[in-house]
């Protein structure tokens, strides 16, 4: 049987293919240096083959499939949230969108008991998908939503973007690809896939207009989608995927028939979002039109107002298909975030910004604080910029980017962002690395670190007095490691000394005071015969403790 003829293979994708093959072909064979005999020719087509054929369906895979599905089967029967206790759970990491978090509550726990239902063979002949239509501006928390819904929930869970969707048969990604995800997530078993949860975003960019041509990525796109909300049978092998043309090559070349294994998309539940920025506008146009004479009061109502009145028409002008806006029934729209919503996002979100730029202090050892003040005025800058909860990155990124890289490094201990620190970052940094040089807190690392290699050298141990610190700032200049190549070369004798010390004490701490550095060598020397004659007299505070108690 000719390859073209072959079910399943479209045209366009066989020239797909064959222009695939064909530069793999060149690379492979074109590209030595000498061109192969039969043999070596036949060797080589093997070898290609062999890379692009999938291991084969055997028991090993089945067993594996049963495993997984026994598993998901577990997982969906310890599932044993209430839309409530679902909403609890969102409320730790999303602010506001109450009425959202309501509406996905319900719908994913209907899902769940839609999908325990099915495991268990009853009939359901006229079940109905609650696919969600999630509308709101940028920021408010649509994906963010959804993704905490993904790590609670067992089924597997797939996300999209809309915009890199173009109809079947043109350059771009086939939405049919989202369902051969979800078969990825369920671990290749097609009987878990099919009760999976599809997730697409900016569903707003495919809405097409009226043209005299064809809109491939509009709605095109949505007449593919179409199918998927409704039922359609996805196969598991792309037609244009190039190792399933092989695949099946083979398969004819050893004069078997292709196993063809589809996904049913009945029972995938599906959840849209997009921003619809025109949308407002369409619905307080239509409004207008519904009042005749002094009552125009639809005109007067504020965009997030007016949106929550949109009406399936309303949708169809925007430039979704008639069909398509049809098969999302459940419609959420978000509210938009005010400087108290913000507010409240950094302080109780479990999902804070805060929390990230705090973490990444700390793995430098700074302690990173903010006042409440502070939090209030990042919080009404962050809602200026009008672009939700990615604002308070905008705003926080401002402030924060000279500390995260001039403080790394420096030692200091701790950061402290007030209202002036908002106000102006820079001076704010300028003035608190020069408090920390003043009190000789930035020469401290260069000395814990000098005192760190001397006690796993010697195993003796240095403290210095500030003061003493101070004088090796001043003695050494400002030029980074100086101050521990200056300790160094001042104290290259004391291992010596104070292990005649210890030897003579037991005393194995020294506290080094600002004599130490002007002369390290005389200090030394009424140390050690200090520890010889017993009297105590010139030997430090541990020493003197020592001789005492002796």
């Amino acid at each position: 049987m000719p390859i073209e003829n072959q079910a399943g293979w479209d045209p366009i994708a066989k020239s797909r293919t064959l222009a695939s093959f064909g530069v793999l072909t060149h690379l492979f064979f074109v590209s030595s240096p000498q061109f192969p005999d039969g043999e070596e020719w036949q060797r080589r087509f093997q070898e290609m083959f062999r890379a692009f054929t999938p291991p084969p369906q055997g028991r090993p895979e089945k067993k594996d499939e049963g495993k997984n599905r026994e598993a998901f089967e577990k997982q969906i029967r310890s599932f044993t949230f209430t839309p409530k206790e679902l909403k609890a759970y969102l409320d730790r990491f999303v602010i506001q969108q109450e009425e959202a978090k309501r509406v996905l509550s319900v719908a994913v726990c209907d899902h769940y008991n839609h999908v325990r239902a099915a495991l268990s063979g009853q009939e359901l002949p006229h079940y109905v998908k609650q696919n969600v239509l999630l509308v709101g501006p940028s920021g408010v928390g649509k994906t963010y939503l959804v993704r905490c819904l993904a790590e609670r929930i067992g089924v597997p869970m797939v996300r999209g973007d809309a915009t890199k969707f173009s109809e079947t048969g043109y350059v771009g990604g086939d939405v049919e690809d989202l369902v051969r995800e979800l078969v990825q997530q369920a671990g290749g078993d097609v009987s878990i896939a099919q009760y999976g949860i599809i997730y697409l975003d900016e569903i707003d960019k495919v809405a097409g207009f009226q043209s005299m041509g064809r809109d491939v990525s509009g709605r095109g796109v949505q007449a593919n989608l179409l199918k998927l909300l409704e039922e359609t049978e996805v196969p598991v092998r792309a037609p244009y995927d190039l190792q399933g043309q092989i695949q099946t090559m083979l398969d004819f070349q050893r004069g078997g028939r292709e196993n063809k294994r589809t996904v049913n998309t009945r029972h995938i539940l599906f959840l849209v979002s997009g921003a619809f920025t025109r949308l407002p506008e369409i619905v307080s146009r239509r409004m207008r039109r519904g009042h005749i004479g002094f009552r125009p009061e639809g005109a007067q109502a504020g965009d997030h107002e007016a949106v929550k009145e949109a009406l399936t028409a309303d949708f169809i002008e925007y430039g979704l298909e008639p069909e398509f806006i049809g098969r999302l029934p459940v419609r959420v729209f978000f509210e938009p975030l005010n400087a108290e919503d913000l507010f409240r996002i950094l302080q109780e979100s479990e999902g804070s910004i805060l929390r990230q730029y705090i973490a990444a202090f700390e793995a430098y050892g700074i302690s990173l604080r903010f006042t409440e003040s502070a939090l209030r005025r990042i919080a009404h800058r962050a809602a200026e910029e009008e672009t939700g909860a990615r604002g308070l990155m905008t705003i926080g990124e401002r402030i924060l980017r000279p500390f995260r890289f001039e403080c790394p490094g420096t030692g200091l201990r701790e950061i402290v962002i007030d209202d002036d620190t908002v106000e102006n970052p820079q001076k704010a940094l300028d003035t608190a690395l020069e408090r920390y040089r003043e009190q000789g807190g930035e020469t401290s690392p260069e000395v814990e670190t000098f005192a760190e290699e001397f006690f796993h050298a010697h195993e003796l141990r240095l403290c210095f007095e500030p003061d003493a610190i101070q004088a090796l700032r001043a003695e050494a200049g400002g030029e980074v490691g100086a101050v521990a190549a200056l300790c160094r070369k001042k104290f290259k004798d004391f291992p010596f000394g104070l292990r005649l010390i210890h030897a003579n004490t037991g005393q194995d701490t020294f506290t080094l005071p600002p004599e130490a550095v002007k002369d390290p060598e005389g200090l030394l020397s009424r140390w050690v015969l200090a520890s010889y004659s017993g009297s105590g007299k010139d030997v430090p505070d541990q020493e003197r403790k020592s001789t005492e108690a002796e």
